[in-house]
């Protein structure tokens, strides 16, 4: 199967929209601003969810298996497709809309992504899962778990144009020390494109999970200083909760990101938890081997409970498996929206149903009250607890420094230092 221009025509129009840190306010939608929301705890409401796209179709291809979410406006996006079987990779056009008459999602138009040579890649050979929309909305950068990988994507027709160096280890084995199925499941760009940050699932065979089931995850920092080409330059270390995963990270500048935790158990269902996360201070950790080698605290990212999707009102979902509630779903994939009235902004979530009849694509929009940056450049003072954990001075059982230096925040860095 091969893309259509005809079906992308108006996708690529919407597409090169720039891509804003703070999507501003709009008055366009029906019913706008959406409804404050039922509280799932005190920094995020639920506005509302919608399973329109559930088990649909689109120009013959099945609308399911969406792992990824890129916003090119305040109500479009690009949702990407993590592939089964022979199926296309591709790179759905959505319309999403958070107003008072509720949650709307549809599908405006579909890009197959290929190879160089236009063939189709597939379920064998990519396995769509984090998506980045480039400056200026011409190309995508997706990544697969399946060896993994980073590459670019043109929009226009779907076609190959590059793709971004792996460090060895992070391949799956036997090449690397990567699980299958476990590597770059997030992928997520700062809002200036300067920093990618692509994310594990799982952890790599040295580092493991610690006595409490918590995951040694690893972040990979990608660095451009042209705006197209990325080279790896640290890796930083997530612990998520215990028996979960890295399934999703959204990059907020100033050393700040949304992490999305999910896992799964039988006979119970899923749990789905957002962070906020602080990269401020913390080390690269490249040059170390395991980590678990680590005891200073403040070698790990910091992290804070935003939301745990399970304390929100049902809201009338249904659940087609057991779930603790039936809103919850495999979600997948987490991007940023629009600034909403009083300051909040409007989060989307998305689920992945697999393919499976047991599983909902469904749509969740919640509005959530982000932290200050209190650590970032616009800082006069940090909480004790990240400066215990990130900022203070070293202890005398500080890390080797093998581990890397410890990063300052961005407005300590010279100007050379952040071109």
């Amino acid at each position: 199967m091969t893309s259509s221009k005809r079906v992308r025509a108006a996708a690529v129009a919407v597409a090169t929209a720039a891509v804003l840190p703070a999507l501003p306010a709009s008055s366009a939608s029906a019913g706008w601003p959406p409804p404050s929301g039922a509280a799932c705890a005190p920094d995020a409401s639920l506005v509302g969810f919608s399973d329109a796209l559930d088990k649909t179709t689109f120009a013959g291809t099945a609308v399911s298996g969406l792992s990824a979410l890129a916003l090119t406006g305040s109500s479009r996006g690009f949702a990407l497709v993590d592939n089964i079987g022979t199926t296309p990779a591709r790179v759905y056009d959505v319309d999403l809309d958070a107003g008072k008459r509720g949650v709307s999602a549809e599908v405006r138009g579909v890009t197959v992504l290929t190879r160089a040579d236009g063939t189709p890649y597939n379920g064998g050979d990519f396995d769509g899962e984090g998506l980045v929309v480039e400056r200026g909305g011409k190309t995508v950068l997706a990544s697969s778990e399946r060896e993994p990988s980073i590459r670019r994507f043109r929009l226009s027709d779907g076609r190959e144009l590059a793709s971004l160096p792996v460090p060895a280890r992070f391949q799956v084995t036997p090449a690397g020390e990567a699980a299958v199925n476990q590597t770059f499941e997030s992928l997520t760009a700062t809002p200036d494109r300067r920093t990618l940050y692509a994310g594990m699932e799982g952890p790599l065979s040295a580092d493991g999970r610690n006595a409490q089931g918590r995951g040694l995850q690893r972040i990979i920092e990608y660095r451009s200083w042209n705006g197209t080409s990325y080279t790896p330059v640290s890796q930083l270390a997530y612990k998520t909760d215990p028996n979960l995963g890295l399934v999703e990270l959204v990059a907020l500048g100033d050393d700040q990101l949304l992490a999305l935790e999910r896992g799964f158990t039988a006979g119970v269902g899923n749990t789905v938890r957002v962070y906020q996360v602080t990269a401020t201070g913390a080390p690269d950790l490249t040059g170390v081997a395991s980590l678990t080698s680590l005891t200073d605290t403040r070698a790990w990212l910091g992290k804070e409970l935003l939301v745990d999707i399970a304390d929100c009102p049902p809201s009338g979902a249904v659940a087609k498996q057991p779930q603790p509630n039936p809103l919850l779903d495999n979600i997948e994939a987490m991007a940023l929206g629009e600034t909403l009235p009083g300051g909040r902004r409007l989060l989307w979530l998305l689920s992945d149903d697999n393919g499976s009849a047991t599983q909902t694509t469904r749509v969740y929009a919640l509005s959530v009250k982000l932290r200050p940056s209190r650590c970032s450049r616009a800082a006069r003072s940090c909480p004790r607890r990240l400066i215990s954990r990130v900022l203070s001075p070293a202890p005398s059982s500080r890390p080797p420094r093998s581990t890397g230096s410890r990063r300052p925040s961005r407005a300590s860095r010279s100007p050379a230092s952040r071109r």
